[in-house]
């Protein structure tokens, strides 16, 4: 089932996911239709606050994305990250690996048509559980790490637009207040 994406100015893009300890037929459900959701939206992402859930769950594709590619390595072998697509991502932690930043083009589905350049760590160690219970680790460079930083930071209630710099934001301003009147509007 589609879901509704939270756009901002609705308070729960600000609130930290609560841990997910196990994986029930609702947790499962929720998974399929935040895929089809994502899916539909033509997201890379999206986490659980974003459909209006305050848990530690994400779903990352980067499948088919070749503008901007992915790299992906799990016991120190070199993967193709498409045959790990979609990612889902329960209580995500990650790591810097190295020193390497890169400033890099974002957009959010809870910020329509609103993009912008976000400085973030080039590559990245993960640890998460996966949609069986399993406990997972890999690292991952590239478009794959920019959208597991993106989707950790919505686990805990960080959106793009306060990773933006400063001046970047100013310039978008205008185009952000507009989608939190008209969602502050339909939350009245």
């Amino acid at each position: 089932m589609i879901l509704d994406i939270v756009k901002y100015g609705d308070p729960v893009l600000r609130q930290k996911g609560e841990r997910v300890e196990s994986i029930t037929s609702e947790i499962t459900k929720l998974i399929d239709d935040m895929l089809e959701t994502m899916r539909s939206a033509h997201g890379i992402g999206l986490a659980a606050q974003q459909i209006g859930r305050t848990l530690q769950l994400a779903t990352v594709d980067v499948t088919g994305v070749e503008d901007r590619p992915s790299r992906m390595t799990i016991n120190s072998k070199n993967v193709e990250p498409e045959d790990y697509m979609p990612l889902i991502l329960f209580n995500p932690e990650w790591t810097t690996v190295g020193e390497t930043t890169e400033t890099g083009p974002e957009g959010c589905l809870s910020f329509p048509e609103i993009y912008g350049d976000i400085n973030r760590p080039e590559e990245i160690e993960v640890k998460a559980m996966n949609e069986k219970g399993d406990n997972i680790k890999f690292r991952c460079g590239g478009l794959l790490s920019r959208a597991i930083q993106h989707e950790y930071d919505h686990l805990h209630g960080i959106l793009f637009i306060d990773r933006m710099d400063g001046l970047v934001r100013s310039n978008l301003k205008s185009d952000i207040d507009i989608i939190q009147a008209e969602t502050k509007k339909l939350l009245d």
